[in-house]
């Protein structure tokens, strides 16, 4: 019997397609099925810098939003520079796949705004020129933009190992239906070769309101902190999944005080330099400016099927419907067998009190 799901959840399932098919050829699948279409859009993301001093890249990658034949939207496809093993580096770049790169966020999202995501690496960099009153210089095969004192703006440069195979399935919130709209989608992938990569997880974003008061929050950084290993045991973490990391000392101190404060948790956060890639992210529910006002989970192992997915999301809403209370998430017991006893008795309890 598939659990049902109660919460509104955004899916985020990591994929890799078969060799010789993109994620591209998954979207154009859907949106026929759909009667639909796809659109072209950027992904923001980073990666490690080779250039001395300079400890990280900010890229644009090309994805793709399916949307049904209303324009509602159904999921969006994009790269995920986490997923590297399956890939072979040393294969030429697929044409007509490449990435726009800068050292600054800034200007990143300054070129995503004036650059269409549907055009062709030489003209990537056309309208960034106009903005700079400069021109496009070309290197070989990578295309770039330098000011007028000779310093590198962004470059375009060919995607290359396969890149165009790593496919992310993000979904709109889903209120109702989960283990059904994550079929219509994985299906598919499944039918077209798609498998589940070495590094894969399943991200779950759910509403950050429930989580906003200072005990809630507490909750779920105790949860996330002192259940670590029994959850990750539970949930069947993948071991090669990248960027993932125990919440920091100052937020899980001042979450262990008594009757920890907005502001003291929030601090706290800063001080441990919080960000997205630790078992939970929690930046969204640390600010009063949230880019998309949620939680993300972000331990579940990769899978390609619904009943996996809905199974595991199911447990971990009962806990979250745990944290969001006033009385505080106990302590685990010693003994890891019995914390995985205990948090499943936990998540019974709540489904009880339903």
């Amino acid at each position: 019997m598939t659990p049902e799901l109660h919460r509104r959840i955004g899916f985020e399932i990591e994929l890799l397609a078969p060799a010789g098919r993109s994620r591209l050829a998954l979207a154009e699948d859907l949106a026929a099925r759909t009667g639909g279409q796809v659109r072209p859009v950027w992904h923001h993301d980073s990666e490690p810098s080779l250039v001395p001093g300079l400890e990280r890249f900010r890229h644009l990658t090309q994805g793709f939003e399916v949307r049904r034949a209303g324009g509602e939207l159904l999921c969006t496809l994009v790269d995920d520079v986490t997923l590297l093993a399956d890939l072979d580096p040393r294969l030429p770049p697929l044409p007509g796949w490449f990435r726009v790169l800068t050292d600054d966020p800034r200007l990143l999202r300054l070129i995503a705004l004036h650059t269409d995501p549907a055009t062709t690496i030489g003209k990537a960099l056309d309208a960034t020129a106009l903005l700079w009153r400069t021109k496009v210089t070309q290197h070989g095969d990578v295309y770039r933009v330098d000011d007028r004192n000779d310093v590198t703006i962004a470059l375009a440069a060919p995607q290359g190992g396969g890149r165009e195979r790593p496919c992310e399935i993000v979904t709109p919130p889903l209120a109702a239906g989960h283990h059904e709209a994550l079929e219509e989608l994985l299906g598919p992938a499944r039918e077209m070769g798609f498998t589940v990569p070495q590094e894969a997880a399943v991200h779950l974003h759910v509403d950050g309101g429930p989580f906003r008061s200072p005990q809630a929050l507490a909750n779920l950084v105790r949860l996330f902190a002192h259940w670590r290993d029994p959850l990750r045991t539970l949930l069947q973490t993948n071991p090669n999944c990248r960027r993932l990391a125990p919440l920091p000392d100052p937020l899980v101190k001042v979450a262990d005080g008594h009757e920890p404060t907005e502001q003291a948790l929030r601090r706290a956060g800063e001080e441990g330099e919080i960000s997205k890639y630790f078992d939970v992210n929690l930046t969204q529910v640390l600010t009063d400016t949230p880019l998309r006002d949620t939680v993300e989970v972000r331990i579940l192992p990769g899978a390609i099927t619904a009943d996996e997915i809905v199974a595991r999301a199911a447990i971990v809403e009962l806990l979250l419907d745990r944290c969001a209370t006033d009385v505080p998430f106990p302590d685990p017991p010693s003994d890891p067998a019995t914390a995985v006893e205990t948090l499943l008795h936990l998540a019974a309890s709540t489904l009880s009190d339903r």
